[in-house]
């Protein structure tokens, strides 16, 4: 194993807080019965019918909460709902691991009280207008009414006016793995819309729920829609979201290191725009931040060995590459087509080797004089480390918490500093 002397000063480190917008709901289970009554839906559910309500695999915050109100709502006027993952390929393409993956959020057939119905057989509807065959769950196509539960958010893959939503959720979660297979053979931000109109005319959508997080990852807002309107009035919420977005401070760093990657942060393990790194061909790079050295040192349990994403960074820990469950990666990478998140860079023994060599390969930039910053993850990112140089740039826009943290580790060699 190649090991990196570390004979060098680490840059002077400082804990700040950017003032990112916290404004949230206060009461979930209100705000999703008067949404679904703004658009009339309880008129709509007839006794007994069967309703399908959807949820997916991202780390959304309250989805237990929200997806619950929407099982009650349905109860209360009568419809008997299921629940149906509605993730692609993602929880291993497998039926049982769907429902693991939904069991992690909170949602199960206990905490729900309604029964979960998980296949990953979908059936075809047709074609969508540029050829691109389209899926959808059995289970939800066989229902009285689905309703459509997500996070609007911008994606980490495409720059459209329906990036993911209640409309992707339609497209490629429900879709199955055949069909988020086939979406990614295409041009994803055209394929989603056009795939959706031809299940606007086949499925028995009954609503959507859309969520905004705030810049803290907390519900900002839910918005009933129905399914005539989902296409224009997600592209409204979109913008709303995007406002959301908390980015990094600075546009400009020598290096990087974000502590924890993962499926619950990032659909690619990181945020590609927090990152400033897409690499995905026909696609171009966000302009900032413009990122030298990128260093990922652990993989998150929840992720169950995903690391899709990984080949975003420049170099890594030995510890996150054997933690890589490659069948598990390979089985949400090869859909998306992008085989270049999916590469592992050089890793190196320790997470304190990792920052080591970072620092230490910036070519005339000295270590101590580094613009670097420290982030837990790509998602949580209103606490920061950052150093003396970039301090110096941010001080009057950021909350000192602590100054000079010193570079600490634990008999293992990983980080300690908190951020």
């Amino acid at each position: 194993m190649y090991h990196v002397e570390s004979n060098f000063t680490y840059p002077k480190m400082y804990k700040v807080r950017q003032h990112l917008n916290s404004e949230k709901l206060a009461d979930i289970n209100k705000t999703v019965y008067d949404e679904l009554d703004a658009i009339g839906i309880g008129e709509k559910i007839k006794k007994d019918s069967e309703i399908a309500v959807c949820a997916g695999s991202r780390g959304i915050n309250n989805i237990d909460k929200i997806v619950k109100a929407a099982v009650d709502y349905v109860k209360d006027h009568g419809g008997k709902p299921f629940i149906v993952p509605a993730m692609g390929s993602h929880g291993g393409a497998t039926a049982d691991g769907q429902i693991h993956v939904l069991e992690k959020y909170g949602i199960s057939e206990e905490t729900m009280g309604c029964e979960i119905r998980s296949d990953m057989e979908p059936v075809y509807l047709g074609d969508a207008e540029n050829g691109a065959p389209v899926y959808f769950d059995k289970n939800a196509y066989g229902a009285a009414g689905i309703i459509v539960v997500n996070r609007v958010k911008p994606h980490t893959d495409f720059l459209a006016e329906n990036e993911s939503g209640v409309v992707k959720m339609c497209t490629v979660g429900l879709g199955k793995e055949k069909g988020a297979t086939a979406m990614h053979g295409y041009n994803l931000g055209e394929t989603i819309p056009l795939s959706f109109k031809v299940s606007l005319k086949k499925a028995p959508y009954l609503a959507g729920l859309a969520i905004i997080e705030n810049s803290m990852d907390e519900t900002y807002m839910i918005k009933a829609l129905k399914p005539e309107d989902f296409l224009e009035e997600e592209k409204k919420l979109l913008n709303i979201a995007k406002q959301q977005v908390p980015h990094f401070p600075v546009d400009q760093l020598d290096v990087l290191i974000v502590k924890e990657m993962g499926k619950m942060f990032s659909g690619t393990g990181v945020d590609t725009k927090v990152i400033g790194r897409i690499m995905v061909k026909g696609v171009p790079e966000p302009e900032t931040p413009k990122i030298n050295k990128l260093a990922i040192l652990r993989l998150s349990p929840n992720s169950y060995g995903n690391a899709v994403g990984i080949g975003l960074a420049d170099l890594t820990t030995q510890k996150l590459v054997d933690m890589i469950d490659y069948e598990a990666m390979y089985i949400n990478l090869v859909p998306t087509t992008y085989l270049e998140r999916g590469k592992v860079p050089p890793h190196f023994a320790t997470e304190k080797e990792t920052i080591a060599v970072a620092l230490k390969t910036l070519g005339k930039v000295k270590p101590e004089e580094a613009r670097v910053i420290v982030c837990e993850n790509t998602l949580h990112i209103s606490k920061l480390l950052v150093s003396e140089a970039v301090y110096n740039e941010i001080k009057d826009k950021v909350e000192l918490l602590e100054e000079d943290v010193q570079w600490t580790f634990d008999d293992k060699e990983d980080l300690t500093m908190e951020c």
